[in-house]
């Protein structure tokens, strides 16, 4: 039997559905056809997938799975799969599971021999690498930054040895913090892509080093609008050669007697690693509070 002839739902499977992202046209047809033939769909949204799915005429039951009920209702469903239900698993927008919740069931799934399929589609990760014209390897997806500053700069300056090409999520009232920091920390000279509004009638995607992107996103309130992808040009060689963590240790040891700030200059001059992104690393260290409050808050409802 070819592909196309295959039956669109499998008994008893999980199926994983990207959704789109903006564009409806770029719901596939084996989509629709998973979507209105599995006996349930389990959305982040069941409001916003309910108008998507009326869009296409597409009468389905539908749960709610999202990051408050996210263990529980995985259980339920895996109940159901188990039972010979054909389950859709669907975020808000794009493909499930990456910065969505959903991750929880596929891996439920797969522990007890659960079928899983990939039902591609959308995805703003890999629409945004398309466009961006970075194929440094290796690519790695850091999902959304920490709200808080200072755990913000902490992730950040691990980063700033790693070479490929880095991806975030961000949201359009933290964009600027964002990019302050990544120019702070990882250096103005590294080239960026602040793709935002991916497929949607408002689409850009541009292209700068990172001192310049502070300035074109102050240019126009446009252009802080929207969801973001971020891409960012990994470390240099030299930078690879000589990695943050070798100034972390030599910082940790200077710091029994020096001042912070003397400590930092001198290790960053000791290791080669980056300054900025060494003074970012002790201070968030520093000032991380034990209980763990303030690690993050919530993120939008849907992907961007």
């Amino acid at each position: 039997m070819s592909t196309l002839e295959s039956p669109a739902v499998i008994p008893g499977a999980l199926h994983v559905v990207a959704t789109p992202i903006g564009n409806l046209a770029d719901l596939s047809p084996r989509a629709r056809a998973v979507l209105a033939g599995v006996d349930v769909v389990a959305a982040e949204d069941t409001r916003h997938s309910g108008q998507l799915l009326q869009q296409f005429g597409i009468q389905a039951r539908l749960v709610a799975l999202h990051e408050h009920n996210e263990a529980q209702a995985s259980q339920a469903l895996l109940g159901r799969l188990q039972e010979g239900a054909s389950v859709a698993l669907i975020s808000d927008a794009g493909t499930p599971a990456v910065s969505d919740p959903g991750a929880r069931l596929v891996a439920l799934a797969h522990a007890h021999q659960v079928p899983v399929l990939a039902i591609a589609g959308p995805s703003a990760l890999t629409a945004a690498i398309s466009v961006a014209g970075m194929g440094a390897l290796p690519i790695s997806f850091h999902g959304f930054l920490p709200a808080r500053a200072k755990a913000r700069q902490q992730l950040l300056g691990g980063l700033a040895a790693q070479p490929g090409t880095l991806v975030f999520y961000e949201a359009p009232h933290r964009i600027e913090e964002m990019v302050a920091d990544l120019a702070q920390i990882l250096g103005g000279a590294r080239t960026v892509v602040l793709a935002r509004e991916l497929t949607k009638r408002f689409e850009s995607s541009h292209r700068c080093p990172l001192d310049q992107a502070s300035a074109w996103l102050a240019a126009d309130a446009d252009h802080r609008r929207g969801e973001f992808v971020v891409v960012v040009e990994g470390a240099p060689e030299d930078a690879v050669e000589d990695p943050l963590g070798e100034g972390q240790r030599v910082l940790a040891v200077l710091r029994e007697s020096l001042s912070l700030s003397e400590a930092v200059r001198l290790a960053a001059r000791i290791s080669g690693a980056n300054r900025s992104a060494l003074y970012a690393w002790a201070q968030a260290a520093a000032e991380r509070p034990a209980d763990g409050e303030g690690e993050g808050d919530s993120e939008p409802g849907s992907s961007p």
